[in-house]
């Protein structure tokens, strides 16, 4: 049952990410013939796995350092302290003649791609709470 509380906090998570999701997919949609406008995603899995590695005591590895040769050189930047992840261009899709990025096909299939997920959170937030609910009526009953 410990498992079923800890991951609470991880699907509430994953949920409100998947909603972030959600809107960038929107907005890209919604700029389809927006000159020089780039599509926006969001990589928010890797800070999931970090707090999930954090709710269930996995070890984070030791991070690789980077190699300065010389003092004046500019510090490594962690870009993995954002809540809900780090929002991006998403690349590899064949600007248009006006710049702009979006393409329907693959909007439409990430769209398609979050639903599900957000429906199997849903679904798992479900079966958490009945769960726990069960415990706390047998629990009751003694």
């Amino acid at each position: 049952m410990v498992t079923t509380h800890r991951s609470k906090p991880l699907l509430e998570q994953a949920l409100a990410a998947r909603s972030l999701r959600q809107q960038l997919i929107a907005s890209n949609i919604a700029n389809i013939d927006t000159p020089f406008y780039k599509s926006k995603d969001v990589d928010f899995e890797t800070v999931l796995i970090k707090k999930a590695k954090e709710l269930y005591g996995t070890p984070e590895p030791k991070p690789l350092e980077m190699a300065a040769t010389h003092e004046g050189h500019l510090k490594g930047v962690d870009d993995e302290d954002g809540r809900n992840g780090t929002i991006y261009l998403r690349d590899g899709h064949m600007a248009r003649n006006d710049g702009n990025t979006v393409d329907l096909d693959v909007e439409t299939t990430e769209m398609s791609k979050n639903a599900l997920m957000v429906d199997a959170i849903t679904q798992a937030m479900k079966k958490n709470s009945a769960i726990f609910k069960s415990v706390l009526e047998a629990s009751g009953k003694l």
